[in-house]
């Protein structure tokens, strides 16, 4: 049995609530989370999970040994630096595990990401793009981009970036043929563009309607940003969507801003890894390559 291996499956677990979950965040089949558990639990000679049809809870072993695995897989990170440390203090070297949030991934990240390895040709970087939250520990991740409010750690260094401003905007030829509106109130009377995965009561909201939500009709939804855009680009419809998403487009004209100075509020971003005195060049860098091109 890989106990390490183990150790990471079960904190996944227990963080997610389900083997379903866990096995796609650990990149495995649900039977072989199932695998590791069980093993992990022979070894241990305790049950550390209360199973049912769907949903596993911790039990009192499992909740005690959860908060030690933690630990123990965090000692492990820290000690698989020390080698890099020493062959060269200033050199970065290695492979950095990256992840982030699709559109802000696939748009900001990965071109931070590109020059990097273009400046240090001895890393190599995995970039996993998710709209889910990793954790960085049970995971294996250097570091993590995240967008919205975080919840406090003392594991964990958060660093912010320019925040995730929306953007209201529609296609020139949408707006011949059905008018432009001159304010949110308006936007029920048009064809508005909705991504799937956002919740009725989130989305488009706007302080001069006392930011509460709009309910907007369209014609087309997709629960994918680009997909989205495609839409608004062939006059569809009205689009919210990220600002990093669409500079493009707007600033060539082929889709035109709305309500400029009434738009939802911008949300945070931060730049997450592992508090550690003494980081590894790979990380160190990369941080100060994320700092200059995505800080306020």
């Amino acid at each position: 049995m890989d106990l390490l291996r183990a150790m990471a499956v079960f904190v996944s677990v227990a963080d997610r609530g389900s083997f379903a979950s866990a096995a796609q965040a650990q990149r495995l089949s649900a039977v072989m989370v199932g695998k590791h558990i069980r093993q992990l639990e022979e070894h241990l000679g305790a049950r550390l999970l209360q199973r049912d049809t769907r949903k596993q809870r911790l039990t009192e072993a499992g909740a005690a040994f959860l908060e030690e695995a933690r630990l123990a897989l965090e000692q492990v990170r820290r000690a698989e630096t020390v080698a890099e440390r020493l062959q060269d203090h200033s050199r970065p070297r290695g492979r950095l595990r990256i992840t982030a949030p699709l559109t802000l991934g696939t748009h900001a990240v990965a071109p931070v990401v590109t020059a990097f390895l273009r400046a240090y040709p001895e890393v190599s970087v995995d970039l996993a793009l998710a709209d889910r939250m990793s954790d960085l520990i049970a995971e294996g991740f250097d570091a993590a981009i995240r967008i919205g409010p975080l919840s406090d750690s003392d594991h964990l260094v958060a660093r912010p970036l320019r925040p995730y401003r929306m953007i209201v905007c529609a296609s020139p030829d949408y707006l011949r043929e059905r008018g432009t509106p001159r304010s949110p109130s308006e936007l029920p009377q048009h064809s508005c563009l909705n991504h799937l995965l956002w919740h009725p009561n989130t989305g488009w909201r706007f302080a001069s309607l006392g930011g509460e939500p709009l309910r907007l009709s369209g014609r087309f939804a997709s629960n994918h940003g680009e997909a989205l855009r495609r839409a608004a680009l062939d006059g569809c419809g009205i689009l919210l969507q990220p600002e990093v998403l669409l500079a493009e487009d707007l600033a060539a004209g082929r889709l035109v801003p709305l309500f400029e100075n009434d738009l939802p509020p911008p949300r945070p971003v931060h730049l997450l890894y592992p508090r550690d005195r003494q980081p590894p060049p790979k990380l160190s860098r990369f941080v100060e390559a994320v700092m200059e091109a995505m800080g306020a």
